[in-house]
């Protein structure tokens, strides 16, 4: 008994020493994988839509992304919801990045990688593009795939701010209006607010604006953007390149298996390579000259692409530029009233003062005819009974003159 209890317990004690290192790296893994997603580096959620209008839930990690879409870090940060960017659409060699309002997705010649959000723009884009890619399957459409994801995005884009300045437009234009019949305190706050909104609102319309306008003045970005086109250039041009693929590398193999080779062998080997090398330049000039020549019409059909919702855009502009114009005019007409009112109570102010003046003098006259001292004066009570007339007069006279002056002055209108 106590010898096999003996090899027991150090077996015991391996097994819980093992259980402890276990422990301790799943608590050291957790970790660090804790510490990359504050980093963040950790993966996150993203709609993957293909071009059957098939959507999936994938969890990718920047570096994943990266790799399949050819993308640098600064374009996906981009996208990144926990910073704030203005609206953007950058072409590169095998994506096209939008960020627009609420919409951050990655095109591809094959597939959109959406952003997941709870956001109603995204589940609308999303429901959207799934929707009209699935009708297009039986459809013609002169659009290539990336063209419509874009086109929608910008839709949905044009549609929201188009919604947001009608809705500010129906809330400034009463409170403008009332903000003018009754000048208090309330109004001038709503105004200052709805004017701060105005604002906030006419910058993310002027960068989704200017976004487009640069697009449409650089045919360089708009031909980088067409991704379908360079995807079927790419895939022609690796069909038709027998000899840098295929005769190449067998040449390889069997000069690596053979003895020593003659120089017959050898000059046949250079004109071919030669002849590899001529045919590879004759295809890359051939297809460059296919891009110029279609390159032409796919800016063409971006560019009216772009400036259909250039147009709309330009009016939501247009519309806010005049609601501020509305405001300031506003602040005009207030600064008028507040003016008018100004020059009244300075205009009061000037009676009051000048009425002042002339009651001063005739309550000198009467304290020094109340003052204790002897005089003939005093001898006939009617006497000040006439001064105090004279001097009533005396004032009342000057006052009117006082009067006459403003009058003269123009300092306010009797």
């Amino acid at each position: 008994m106590d010898g096999s209890r003996g090899p027991f317990l150090p077996g015991l004690t391996s097994s819980n020493n093992t259980g402890r290192l276990y422990l301790d790296a799943n608590e050291s893994r957790g970790s660090s994988v804790s510490g990359a997603k504050k980093r963040g580096h950790g993966n996150r959620s993203w709609i993957k839509i293909d071009q059957d209008g098939n959507s999936n839930i994938l969890e990718l990690d920047k570096a994943t992304i990266m790799r399949h879409c050819s993308l640098p870090a600064r374009d996906l940060r981009l996208l990144d919801p926990l910073f704030i960017y203005p609206s953007t659409i950058l072409g590169r060699e095998k994506a096209i990045v939008v960020s627009l309002e609420q919409i951050r997705c990655i095109i591809t010649a094959d597939e959109v990688i959406l952003m997941n959000s709870l956001d109603g723009c995204v589940v609308q884009f999303n429901f959207e593009l799934c929707k009209r890619l699935e009708t297009a399957k039986d459809q013609a459409d002169d659009l290539p795939f990336e063209f419509r994801a874009l086109e929608l995005a910008l839709e949905l884009t044009c549609l929201t701010l188009e919604a947001q300045v009608k809705e500010l437009e129906m809330e400034i234009y009463p409170v403008l209006d009332e903000l003018t019949s009754s000048i208090n305190t309330l109004n001038l706050e709503r105004v200052r607010r709805l004017k701060g909104q105005l604002l906030a609102l006419t910058q993310r319309v002027q960068k989704v604006h200017d976004e487009i306008e640069h697009l449409m003045d650089d045919d360089g970005d708009m031909a980088e953007m067409y991704l379908t086109e360079k995807k079927l250039r790419l895939e022609a041009y690796q069909s038709n390149d027998p000899y840098g693929q295929t005769n190449i590398s067998s040449g390889d193999r069997v000069v690596s298996k053979s003895a020593p080779v003659s120089p017959v062998g050898s000059i046949s080997g250079t004109q071919k390579l030669q002849r590899a090398f001529s045919s590879i330049v004759g295809s890359s000039k051939h297809g460059s000259l296919i891009s110029s020549s279609g390159g032409g019409e796919n800016i063409d059909q971006l560019e009216m692409l772009l400036e259909a919702y250039f147009v709309v855009i330009d009016n939501n502009l247009s519309k806010l530029s005049s609601l501020k114009e509305y405001i300031d005019d506003t602040e005009d007409l207030i600064n008028i009233k507040l003016g008018n009112v100004q020059n009244r109570l300075i205009q009061f102010e000037l009676l009051l003062t000048a009425a002042t003046f002339v009651t001063t003098i005739f309550a000198v006259v009467t304290g020094v005819f109340g003052m204790n001292f002897t005089d003939t004066v005093f001898d006939y009570p009617s006497n000040f009974n006439r001064v105090l007339v004279i001097t009533g007069i005396a004032c009342g006279f000057l006052y009117i003159s006082f009067l006459f002056y403003f009058k003269h002055k123009k300092v306010f209108p009797m």
